[in-house]
């Protein structure tokens, strides 16, 4: 598929916004079968494909040790009694994530861009400040989080040490982006599956109660204050604002041709969507 020029959009009021990204490398495969997709050619599982590399990018954030933490923390206090919650959280996050890679799909913008169309300046500034925010606390966690994985993995290797092979292999595994999405998307969903491997397997190792399991997922309970403490943050943990921003613009790629619509005063790359 040979990048074309893309279109003029106008919008009555509002300068003409051209309308696509070109593709990069290693991406015209991709695109073409995410078209097959949008426009039913596809069905079933192999219509799913091509939007499963944002998906694993996006679900990162929900094995971030945030969620190890807190997790962690309410079954070592309360056994089983808070995987209600943890139920609660993901099923409300892979809703909401659903919709924010839908909102990609069938706009080309991405949940930035949206809210800077449609919200007033003040509120834009507000949800950009948020987003900013959480980002940087996850990074931070994240961040410390693989130094001290490495430590303990590797005594041998200090602690400074381990943080500055954290820095370069996080630097490294972006500059994926610049030969494509699919390769960065591939290396991603292997460290994902790396994680979700190594819990199946502590899982079995640590041979749960199934009653206790079905009790704790279906009655929901707390047991004083500090219960619904961590609740709150095992709720905290799970959906990030930010991360809702990502997977729309991770899913507005897939379309080779991305409608877009410029504000009053032009338009910015989805980078710098959020001041408005």
């Amino acid at each position: 598929m040979r990048a074309e020029t893309p279109p003029v959009l106008t919008t009555p009021g509002k300068p003409p916004v051209e309308s696509v990204v070109a593709a990069l490398p290693g991406e015209e495969r991709v695109l073409r079968a995410a078209e097959k997709a949008l426009s039913g050619e596809t069905r079933g599982l192999r219509a799913l494909l091509p939007f499963l590399g944002p998906a694993f990018v996006a679900a990162v954030a929900y094995v971030d040790p945030g969620n190890f933490a807190t997790n962690i923390a309410g079954g070592a206090q309360y056994g089983y009694m808070l995987l209600w919650v943890v139920l609660g959280a993901n099923l409300m996050a892979m809703l909401i994530q659903s919709m924010s890679a839908k909102l990609g799909i069938a706009t080309g913008l991405n949940l930035a861009e949206v809210c800077r169309q449609r919200y007033p300046r003040a509120a834009v500034f507000g949800l950009w400040l948020q987003a900013e925010v959480i980002a940087m606390a996850t990074d931070l966690a994240e961040f410390i989080g693989a130094a001290i994985g490495i430590h303990l993995l590797f005594p041998a290797i200090p602690l400074f040490v381990a943080g500055l092979i954290t820095a370069v292999a996080a630097f490294g595994i972006l500059s994926l982006q610049s030969r494509g999405f699919r390769g960065f998307e591939a290396v991603i969903t292997v460290l994902v599956g790396v994680i979700v491997t190594a819990f199946v397997f502590e899982a079995i190792l640590a041979r749960p109660s199934i009653s206790g399991v079905a009790t704790g997922l279906l009655v929901p309970r707390f047991d004083g204050t500090e219960s619904v403490l961590l609740g709150a943050g095992i709720l905290g943990a799970t959906v990030m604002p930010h991360v809702i921003c990502l997977h729309s613009a991770l899913t507005q790629r897939r379309r080779s041709r991305r409608r877009s619509y410029a504000s009053s005063a032009g338009t910015r790359s989805s980078r710098w969507a959020w001041p408005g």
